[in-house]
């Protein structure tokens, strides 16, 4: 990991997300005041990602990598405060896809 990135290793299926920031402007050109109610983002960029999960007896390689842009479910994950920064960890079955 980078010096940037929190010293977090998940373990299993699990991966760290860290989400992407909302946008607090329309494409219009509005801007959403801080006391707007905000949806929770639902993607953002894997920082770190676990060695797998274990299936019949052997580990199964994570599909996600690390750096990927991806996109999860509006309640997935637990929130964790690391090092002052808001970070996702979930597993990857909580993720829908990866954007290209």
């Amino acid at each position: 990991m980078s010096t940037n990135t929190p010293q977090i290793r998940p373990l299993s299926d699990r991966i760290v997300v860290e989400p992407h920031e909302i946008e607090s402007k329309t494409a219009g050109g509005i801007v959403i005041p801080d006391t707007a109610d905000k949806d929770k983002p639902m993607r953002g960029k894997v920082i770190a990602i676990g060695n797998g999960k274990y299936v019949d007896g052997k580990i199964q390689p994570l599909q996600v990598k690390i750096g990927e842009n991806v996109l999860y479910g509006k309640y997935a994950g637990t929130n964790i405060k690391l090092e002052g920064k808001e970070y996702l960890v979930m597993r990857e079955e909580d993720v829908m896809g990866v954007l290209e």
